[in-house]
């Protein structure tokens, strides 16, 4: 497709150069507190033009308030995020599986917990448009992974209205408010790929899209028993649900490439962690006496009720990232339990 400029429908405003913009964007209330790059018609086209969309044309339609998600605005926020036009098809793809009913978007954005939408990137896709996967896997580095989860905030805080303080309302938030963009291992890695588990055939890329607290770092370098690496991620579960919310949900457990390879030598594969964690994961009302919450432990279902951190073994996602050396992986909790439910979509590419 090819469209003139003035199919664009937004404001232009005039700007001497990019400095005058960001000054002017940044008083607007349009920004997430960083630097952007001012959208040009000629750059949002191009973004466009990547996913073959007209400016008028739905992405999406928040489900609670209804509001609208363009193409043409999201395109606007990808270009202000730094996206190359080439990751527009993932952003897209991430906003169509947020506006699912089960996802929450409303629910979760506002909330005072302050989540994120944690991203998890599948397929050929990944490679195409240069997706770090390894070092620093849930840190800064990469464009791709840091501006795709950018541009996902930006549409969240520009076109839907989650401003902090406003719709917003996170009393701490995390870092992952700005990005939370994790593309999976799939080159160094013999486990069957998250997208791949959730019904998305062979070769086609996707992503899965989950509202989730802040990343938890465990380490452990003393054994190479898998049930003893497995269980330092269950503990941290375990305090999460003592210190943080005990209602099950979809958790998510990244694991590095060291860690990998000893539950892989072993013979583990995802359905074996899943299953391992989902028997020791769980608490005894009585336990939360232990973390200055003495006072609920004799509530309903008494001191010996217990709580699992997921419903079953299904609701752990297993994602390998990370880089190549280290003891070290991460629990990604949910935000409130059950109350947001991970979604996975196809990405619409030829790249794809």
């Amino acid at each position: 497709m090819q469209w003139l400029a003035s199919a664009l429908r937004s404001t232009t405003y005039e700007m001497a150069d990019a400095l005058e913009a960001n000054e002017s964007y940044q008083q607007r209330g349009w920004t997430d507190g960083l630097p952007i790059v001012p959208p040009t018609e000629e750059s949002v086209l191009a973004c466009l033009r990547a996913v073959d969309l007209a400016p008028g044309d739905l992405v999406g339609v928040e489900p609670v308030r209804q509001r609208l998600l363009t193409a043409e605005k999201v395109a606007i926020n990808a270009v202000m995020a730094g996206c190359l036009p080439m990751y527009l098809p993932v952003v897209v793809a991430i906003l169509r599986a947020m506006c699912h009913e089960r996802f929450n978007l409303h629910g979760s954005s506002a909330s005072t917990g302050g989540s994120a939408p944690f991203i998890v990137v599948n397929g050929p896709i990944r490679t195409a448009i240069g997706m770090n996967a390894t070092h620093n896997a849930l840190g800064p580095g990469n464009r791709a992974n840091a501006t795709i989860g950018r541009a996902v905030r930006l549409v969240l805080t520009n076109v839907l209205g989650y401003v902090p303080g406003q719709l917003d309302r996170s009393t701490l938030g995390h870092p992952g408010k700005f990005t939370y963009c994790l593309v999976e291992d799939e080159d160094d890695s013999p486990w069957t790929p998250l997208a791949q588990e959730r019904g998305v055939p062979a070769g086609c890329s996707a992503v899965t899209v989950l509202a989730c607290e802040a990343p938890r770092q465990v380490m452990h370098e003393w054994s190479h028993a898998p049930e003893d690496i497995l269980e330092t991620f269950a503990a941290d579960m375990r305090h999460n649900m003592l210190t943080y919310s005990v209602w099950a949900g979809s958790y998510a457990l990244v694991i590095p490439k060291q860690l990998r390879e000893i539950l892989v030598a072993a013979g583990w594969q995802k359905s074996d962690v899943r299953a391992y964690i989902y028997r020791s994961a769980r608490v005894f009302r009585r336990d939360w006496a232990t973390v200055g919450k003495a006072a609920i432990v004799h509530g309903r279902g008494g001191p010996d009720q217990e709580f699992t951190a997921l419903r079953s073994p299904e609701d752990l996602f297993v994602v390998a990232a990370g880089g190549p050396a280290g003891g070290f992986g991460a629990v990604i909790p949910p935000w409130f339990g059950a109350k947001a439910q991970a979604v996975t979509q196809v990405i619409d590419s030829p790249a794809a």
